[in-house]
Order: structure tokens, then C-alpha cells, then sequence
């Protein structure tokens, strides 16, 4: 229903039911809100979001405030600016600053607020010097430090089906705690990252690794990008920068995913036939695979047992590229700019060698990379885009749209649909798999049979899928897509902060528009693909995978 309020004298319609904060955000009125998040429930912690309501004696938060008809609000006052004032000054004693080495880099909230309200940062002596920073695995660090105590960590990991963020009382203060619990892990989605206001968690860092290599006269370096990075910037601009920087090779991991798709495909249509295994369970997303070895260890077969394409691009690096240049793979130095921070935990896999090397040497998450650039003085508007270096060609349209949730199953049903039927596919486009939604069930026919399949979003609504399969409430899929973050890798642990459904959507949409563009829509018809594919070792496209217990965490 349509009412209407006032917000600084200001008349505005809106919908009965909304906050105030989210009709403000609307309306690009400011107020501050550092606990808020449009993915998680309302806490009204940070108590930053204060606001005058007429006919309220006391400030109230508008987070929590639901909007009524004829509702009269105020935003900013002398009394508001001194509260936010005084909650800012207490927020800034229970945040230990080290700016020069922050995931939010040059958009902090808290900086803008405390410039904006002039607060003085070093009032009250930081009170968490002494909290420990705590190492997940080789993939995710978590300064409690810096720690607001907002929550927000603890609920995403909690809707993430995985609990392994827990808050302990530490005297008569609280502290979020990694969970010591043996059935307790984490899976390095990295969502902790992307919903952490205060910068506490990052992923592990990388620079001196990479820098060292770019250095060595005697290593060729190869960089290749995922789908999810030409959201953020142009391909072009990515090749260009990585030039300046000194790499010698640029590569784009869509090809390694017209690979990805085209070997499982092979695989659906093998299982469909044979009637074992079923569902398969996509596997390119490492923190849903490890969430699947370490809580569901009976359904490891059901995993598709190709490799992701950061790792299958990696492996034809320094296999199928090394042989045709007549380079040593030894001196193959590869580097993955990935949306995401379990890709740094994937490449540590043994399963995923090839000829006793790693496939890919180092993951530089987009906001690393964005940080390295940066860091050497690179501006991407100055430099003229550049191409893809020659060697694997361009990839299918099917291979860019990895990026987005439901982008893999489609992907693979436009290659699984031809190889079943023998007939070409006219409409490419499996739209019914697309979007934010949580769970996407479609049932699709082929030949006369219909086959059931699923797209999850985010690893929360996977445990709720596989637990009522487990429990016979569910059944009958041929095929289970499963991304651990919101919205696909777009939507990822390692992208550019902040990121909301909105900012997702607009992403998935960038995606789908550029296969709308190319040529070839198909993985299978990719010419590389038709060229090497039959040629390729097992070790390059396939993978095993076993049973998980406990990964190490680190006070460092």
C-alpha cells in the first residue's frame, strides 16, 4: 500500500511496511548505518542510524523503524550529530586502525563518517590491541581487533549452513571466535569478507609471491582472469594492466570453462545413461566441495569429477601451451585473478597436480589485483585495451556466463542437450535457471524424458536440498548446480566491497548481455575445444576428491 511521510520536510511515497533507512537509501538521503546490510536481518548495533521522529521524545534507530502514514522524520540535528558523534568515538575504541591494509581501501564508511562528524578517532584507547588475528587454512585472515562486534559475520555464516563463526563472552565484553567444534569448519567462501564492515577479514595476501616471480628473468609469467572480473572492469583494461605490470602472457578462464562444460557434459550424459551417480553435483565451486567432504562424505560420488576452469586453463598452460611454444612447464609461472577466496584453498589441492607441479602457482583475488595495480602506480583509464594473448582463442558465450548462478548448468545443457539428442539446439538460453532466486528447480525435456534439475544460491539453501534428499522429502534430479555465494562467483568472497542483490543482479546481467554477443554460444563449438579436447590427459580435465576432517587455524 502506498503512503506517504516526510523525511527533512521533504514529501516522499512509499511503500507501508519499508524502514525508514531503506526508504532513505531510496531517496539518496544519508544516513549513516555501518551494522546494516540488505542481505541480513536488522540488529541496530552500530547505533549510527539515529533519527527524530515527531511525537518521539527519544532518537530511535531507522533501521528498525517501520514507516507509518503521515510519519515525520528528521535526519539531522544538532542532538543526532552529537549521539553519532559519541557511538562513532566508542565504535573507533573497539577498531584497531591499519588503513594502509584494509578490504575497503579508499571507501571506509568509518573514515567518511568520522570526517563527515568530525570525530576525534584516538579519544578512547583501543580496547582489542590485544585480540588475536586468526589464520583460516591459506585462505581468509580474521583480525578480531578490529572487530565492531556487529554480528554480521556470525549470522552470514549461520545462513550459510556452516556456524564456524561463534561469539564468546570474554569477560563482560563479547568476541566472535572461530568455532572449535570437530563438526565445525570453514569453508573459505569468503562471505564473512564481503558483510564485515570494519575490514577484519581479508583474504590471505599474496603480493611478495608474484612480485618476486614477475622479477625472474628465467620464469614465464601467465595470468589468466575468470568470467566474474569483466563485471568489475573491461576486458581490455584487465590485459592492458597486466601488461604494464610486466606479464608476459594473458589468458581468459572462459576458456578453460568451454573445457569445464564440455567434459561435464560428457559426464551428465554418461550418468544419465547409466543410471549411477545421480544427481551430479556440479564441482567447480571449491567451497562447496569441501562443504561436501567435510559434511557430506556419502555424496562424493555424486560429485562431477571435472576439474574448475582456473584449474583445467592451468593445466593446458603447462601441458598442452608449453609443449606447442617449447617452454619448460617448470618455468611456468601461473597466476588466477578469481572473484573468489577459496580458489586460493583449490590450488593447494594435491588431487589437482599435474605432473607433480601445481596447475596454478598463485590467486590474486579481484580486489587484490585492483590493489596491486594501484600499488605500482597503474590507472587503467590512461591505457589503451588490449586482447587476450594468441594461444587458446576467444571463449563461447557459454564459457563467460560461468560467472552468474545457474550460468554452469546452462552452460552444460547447451552441450549435454546436443550430445543426447544428436540435433542441434536453437535456443541457447535456459532462462528459467537464471537469477538471485535461492533455489531454481526446472524440469527440462529431452527426448520425450523429462530431466529435473536444480540451482542453488548460496551453500545455506545446498544443505536444506541435500538434507531433504537425504531424508526423502526430495528426489528425482539429474543435475544439481551449487554456488556457495550469493548469486554465483559475481557474488563472491574475493570481489569489490560492498555488494548487495542489486549490485549482483546488475553483474549476472553484464554476463548474459556479452554471450548475447558472441558468436559461438556453445562450449563444444569453441575451436579450441574441437581441436585438443580428445587429446587431453585424464589428470589435465579430472579430479578425485576424499573425505575432510578439521582445516588448521592459525593465532598468528
Amino acid at each position: 500500500m502506498k503512503i506517504e511521510i516526510k523525511i527533512n520536510n521533504k514529501k516522499i511515497k512509499t511503500e507501508s511496511g519499508k524502514t525508514v533507512l531503506e526508504v532513505a537509501l531510496e531517496n539518496k538521503i544519508d544516513i549513516p548505518a555501518l551494522c546494516y546490510h540488505p542481505d541480513l536481518k536488522i540488529k541496530g548495533s552500530c547505533r549510527l542510524c539515529l533519527i527524530q521522529v515527531k511525537g518521539k521524545k527519544n532518537l530511535t534507530t531507522s533501521c528498525s523503524t517501520k514507516v507509518v502514514s503521515g510519519m515525520e522524520v528528521l535526519t539531522e540535528t544538532s542532538e543526532i550529530e552529537r549521539a553519532r558523534k559519541i557511538n562513532l568515538e566508542l565504535l573507533f575504541s573497539q577498531h584497531r586502525e591499519e588503513c594502509f591494509d584494509c578490504v575497503w581501501d579508499s571507501n571506509c564508511e568509518l573514515l567518511r563518517l568520522a570526517k563527515k562528524y568530525n570525530v576525534e578517532i584516538n579519544r578512547f584507547k583501543d580496547r582489542k590491541t590485544k585480540y588475536p588475528v586468526y589464520r583460516f587454512g591459506n585462505a581468509l585472515e580474521f583480525d578480531s581487533s578490529k572487530c565492531i562486534d556487529c554480528g554480521n559475520c556470525v549470522e552470514v555464516c549461520h545462513n550459510q549452513g556452516v556456524d564456524f563463526l561463534e561469539t564468546k563472552e570474554r569477560g563482560h565484553l563479547f568476541q566472535v571466535v572461530p568455532s572449535k567444534k570437530k563438526d565445525k569448519d570453514c569453508i573459505y567462501c569468503g562471505q564473512c569478507v564481503t558483510h564485515c564492515p570494519a575490514g577484519a577479514f581479508e583474504a590471505v595476501g599474496e603480493y611478495e609471491g608474484i612480485e618476486e616471480s614477475l622479477n625472474k628473468k628465467d620464469k614465464v609469467v601467465v595470468f589468466q582472469f575468470a568470467p566474474s572480473i569483466r563485471t568489475i572492469i573491461k576486458e581490455g583494461q584487465i590485459v592492458a594492466g597486466l601488461k604494464k605490470l610486466g606479464v608476459d602472457k594473458v589468458f581468459d578462464t572462459c576458456v578453460g570453462a568451454d573445457f569445464t562444460t564440455t567434459s561435464e557434459a560428457e559426464e551428465v550424459v554418461e550418468r544419465i545413461k547409466s543410471g549411477k551417480n545421480l544427481p551430479i553435483l556440479t564441482s567447480c565451486c571449491p567451497s562447496w566441495v569441501k562443504y561436501v567432504e567435510q559434511n557430506y562424505p556419502e555424496f562424493i560420488p555424486n560429485l562431477s569429477t571435472t576439474r574448475s576452469p582456473q584449474v583445467i586453463l592451468g593445466g593446458l598452460i603447462k601441458t598442452y601451451w608449453a609443449e606447442k611454444e617449447g617452454i619448460d612447464p617448470k618455468k611456468i609461472f601461473v597466476v588466477s585473478i578469481m572473484p573468489c577466496v577459496s580458489k586460493k584453498f583449490e590450488i593447494e589441492r594435491p588431487q589437482l597436480k599435474i605432473s607433480g607441479m601445481k596447475a596454478v602457482d598463485y590467486v590474486l583475488t579481484t580486489r587484490e589485483f585492483q590493489r596491486l595495480l594501484k600499488r605500482h602506480n597503474i590507472d587503467l583509464e590512461t591505457l589503451k585495451p588490449e586482447k587476450t594473448d594468441l594461444g587458446f582463442g576467444d571463449p563461447s558465450g557459454a564459457g563467460i556466463i560461468y560467472g552468474a548462478s545457474g550460468g554452469v548448468m546452462e552452460s552444460a545443457f547447451r552441450t549435454a542437450y546436443e550430445k543426447l539428442t544428436n540435433e542441434k539446439l536453437k535456443d541457447v538460453e535456459f532462462k528459467q535457471v537464471r537469477g538471485m532466486k535461492g533455489v531454481k528447480e526446472v524440469e527440462i525435456k529431452i527426448k520425450g524424458e523429462k530431466k529435473k534439475i536444480a540451482v542453488i544460491n548460496g551453500l545455506g539453501n545446498a544443505k536444506k536440498l541435500i538434507d531433504d534428499i537425504k531424508s526423502g522429502k526430495r528426489g528425482g534430479y539429474t543435475c544439481i548446480e551449487v554456488m556457495a555465494c550469493p548469486g554465483g562467483c559475481i557474488g563472491g568472497g574475493g570481489q569489490p566491497l560492498p555488494t548487495s542483490e542489486e549490485i549482483r543482479s546488475q553483474r549476472a546481467s553484464s554476463l548474459y548481455q556479452r554471450d548475447k554477443k558472441e558468436k559461438i554460444r556453445k562450449a563444444h563449438e569453441n575451436p579450441i575445444v574441437k581441436k585438443v579436447y580428445e587429446k587431453l590427459a585424464h589428470e589435465v580435465l579430472h579430479t578425485s576428491y576424499n573425505k575432510k576432517g578439521k582445516g588448521t587455524v592459525k593465532k598468528i
